[in-house]
C-alpha cells in the first residue's frame, strides 16, 4: 500500500506490519497492513484479511477493558484503521505469564528459578499454571531483539518511577485476569500477553493491541488437564503454525537463510487460520471487509475531522 498524504501529518513510520501516522498535535492513525512477520522479519507474501483481523480484534479488546484503564483507541473508521490519542510511551513490554510456557519454561528447564525478578517455584511441568500470574517485563529495543528487565532495574535505569510501576503492574494483572475472562467463556485460557502503555497528559494509558493472536498465546481449555497429565503438547490458538512452517523449511531468521517461498494454497490457508483465530477469540463471524486505498482515505479524513482534523 502507497502510504497517504494526511491533513495534519507531522510524521509517518512503517513497522513490521502496521503504518503508523502522526496528525496534528496529538493524533496517531495507524494503518493494519496485511504484511505478517515472524523471527523479526517480514515474509514475502502479504496475508488477505490479516489486518482487518488483528485490527478488530484489538478494538473489541480494548472496549471490553475500558473500564479497567483508559486507552488510547478513539475510532476505527475502516476494518484495518484505528485513530487513537499519540502517547508517550514507556520503552517497557509488560509480559503477564499464567503459565509456564515459552520463554519462561526455556529459562525453567535450565534451571533457573527466576524470570525479570519473578519467582517460578519447583517442581513445575511445561505449561503447569503459576500459583499466581507473574510479570516479566522486557526493554522496547528500537533496534534488535527486546530484552528481559526485572522491576528494580526498571526503575534504578528510570525507564518507570516506583509509583508509575505500581499503576503499570496492576492495570497489567487487572487487564490479564479480563482477558482470561473472556478466553474462558470461549473455551480459551489466555496464557500470556503482552500491554504496551503510556502517558497522556500526566495519566497512565494503554496503547497499541491487546489479547490478539500476534500478541498472545492461547490453549483450548477442552482437554487441557488430559493434555498436562498425559505429557502431551498443548492445542494453542496464536500464529505459531506460521513460525512452525517456517522452522520446518529451515528459517528461524539467522544470517544465511533464505525465506521459503509461499504458495497461493499456502497464503490461503493462513487467511483462513486467522479468520478462524477472529471468530474463535470473538465469538462472532467474521464479516471480511474490502476497501481500496480511496475509499479507506475518505474513511479516515471523516474521522480524523471528528476530531478536529481537516483539509482546511
Amino acid at each position: 500500500m502507497t502510504p497517504f498524504s494526511l491533513p495534519g501529518q507531522t510524521a509517518f513510520y512503517r513497522g513490521k506490519v502496521r503504518d503508523v501516522y502522526s496528525v496534528g498535535s496529538g493524533l496517531l492513525v495507524m494503518v493494519a497492513s496485511d504484511r505478517i512477520s515472524a523471527f523479526d522479519v517480514i515474509l514475502p507474501r502479504p496475508i488477505p484479511f490479516k489486518g482487518q483481523v488483528l485490527n478488530q480484534i484489538a478494538a473489541f479488546m480494548l472496549a471490553a477493558t475500558a473500564d479497567i484503564c483508559p486507552n488510547w483507541l478513539l475510532d476505527v473508521p475502516a476494518p484495518h484503521v484505528s485513530v487513537g490519542r499519540r502517547c508517550t510511551p514507556f520503552k517497557i513490554e509488560m509480559v503477564v505469564r499464567g503459565n509456564l510456557t515459552g520463554h519462561a519454561w526455556r529459562t525453567y528447564s535450565a534451571g533457573k528459578r527466576t524470570l525479570c525478578g519473578a519467582t517460578m517455584p519447583e517442581a513445575m511441568k511445561e505449561n503447569d499454571y503459576f500459583p499466581q500470574p507473574i510479570i516479566t517485563p522486557s526493554t522496547k529495543a528500537s533496534e534488535g531483539h527486546d530484552e528481559d528487565i526485572s522491576p528494580e532495574e526498571i526503575i534504578a535505569t528510570g525507564l518507570a518511577t516506583a509509583a508509575e510501576w505500581e499503576v503499570l503492574s496492576d492495570y497489567a494483572l487487572k487487564l490479564f485476569a479480563r482477558g482470561k475472562e473472556i478466553a474462558a467463556k470461549q473455551g480459551l485460557i489466555l496464557v500470556d500477553t503482552k500491554y504496551e502503555f503510556g502517558t497522556l497528559n500526566g495519566e497512565i494509558v494503554l496503547m497499541d493491541e491487546i489479547h490478539t493472536p500476534d500478541s498472545s498465546r492461547y490453549f483450548y481449555a477442552d482437554g487441557f488437564e488430559e493434555r498436562q497429565a498425559a505429557g502431551e503438547r498443548q492445542k494453542q490458538l496464536s500464529k505459531e503454525f506460521v513460525r512452525e512452517w517456517l522452522i520446518a523449511n529451515d528459517f528461524m531468521g539467522k544470517e544465511g537463510q533464505t525465506v521459503p517461498s509461499m504458495s497461493d494454497e499456502w497464503v490461503d490457508t493462513i487467511s483462513k487460520r486467522y479468520i478462524e483465530l477472529y471468530e474463535k477469540v470473538i465469538g462472532e463471524k467474521f464479516v471480511p471487509e474490502v476497501l481500496d486505498e480511496r475509499a479507506t482515505m475518505e474513511r479516515i479524513l471523516s474521522s480524523l475531522e471528528k476530531w478536529g482534523v481537516g483539509n482546511g
